[in-house]
């Protein structure tokens, strides 16, 4: 009988909790929460690398370093009487079903079928809802719309979670030509300060930058682009254009050092063409 993935799942917890036995790996057995902190990033981004690469062996291989990862944490809570990685499981399973109403309680919702833009509008209401609930409780310290958005997260990413967050509850421009407009304003904003020589960090133009780069990811939000995403194909798309251009010169024998930026420029557009 083929295995399910609750069986398979299951055994991999076994496994985890054999490496944090008595006698089991003393490496595994030395980790803490704030321990795995860098490998749990580390799989993260390994996870994001297979997705960009489109392979599906690669991709198999890095959800499951990074499913380990989430089994290793809930071990240690449970050995710390915290939770467990069923409880998790089960917090997950339900938040997933209060979420979604237009699946799971459709027989009590008389509407037309949502589009996926709506079902995030409604997800983000959701949450807003939640969490807005979640802080009148007593034995709670109060939460606000933007208090579960991690500080840890890459700014961009954070940049644009908490856009969405207060976009759900109502503030937020109304078109991406807004957006446009404001980061229009920001940009003159930026020129304004680097005329004036303020560069350089904790000075007015790296406020004006901070300003410019929270507006543009913003506008990734409204046009349905993560900005973390746009970014890294920006990332990957300079350096193998750069790549080519330094390869090019070095067949011909020659160095940066040597070369002005007019000569850098003429190939780069070069390169540019030919990796179209």
């Amino acid at each position: 009988m083929a295995e399910t993935a609750g069986t398979r799942f299951d055994r991999l917890v076994e496994i985890m909790r054999a490496l944090r036995a008595p006698d089991g790996c003393p490496w595994d057995r030395e980790q803490t929460h704030a321990s795995l902190r860098p490998f749990v990033l580390e799989e993260t981004y390994e996870v994001l690398d297979a997705i960009e690469s489109g392979d599906p062996a690669t991709l198999r291989e890095e959800l499951g370093d990074f499913l380990y990862e989430a089994v290793f944490l809930a071990q240690i809570s449970e050995e710390a009487g915290q939770f467990s990685i069923a409880d998790a499981v089960q917090a997950i399973s339900d938040k997933l079903v209060r979420r979604h109403p237009h699946v799971f309680a459709r027989e009590s919702e008389d509407r037309a079928p949502l589009t996926s833009q709506q079902v995030i509008e409604k997800w983000e209401t959701l949450k807003a809802r939640e969490r807005a609930e979640s802080g009148t409780a007593p034995e709670t310290a109060r939460k606000t719309t933007l208090s579960g958005v991690p500080k840890t997260l890459p700014s961009l990413l954070r940049a644009y979670e908490i856009s969405a967050r207060a976009a759900a509850v109502g503030f937020d421009w109304a078109r991406p030509a807004d957006v446009l407009d404001k980061i229009e304003e920001e940009v003159a904003e930026v020129r304004r300060e680097v005329e004036a020589g303020a560069t350089g960090d904790l000075s007015r133009a790296e406020e004006e930058m901070g300003d410019l780069l929270f507006a543009i990811a913003n506008l990734s939000r409204k046009l349905g682009i993560e900005p973390e995403a746009a970014l890294r194909r920006a990332n990957d798309k300079f350096t193998k254009r750069f790549d080519a251009m330094e390869h090019a010169f070095a067949q011909r024998g020659q160095s940066f050092a040597e070369l002005s930026l007019d000569q850098m420029e003429d190939e780069w557009q070069r390169v540019k063409a030919s990796l179209r």
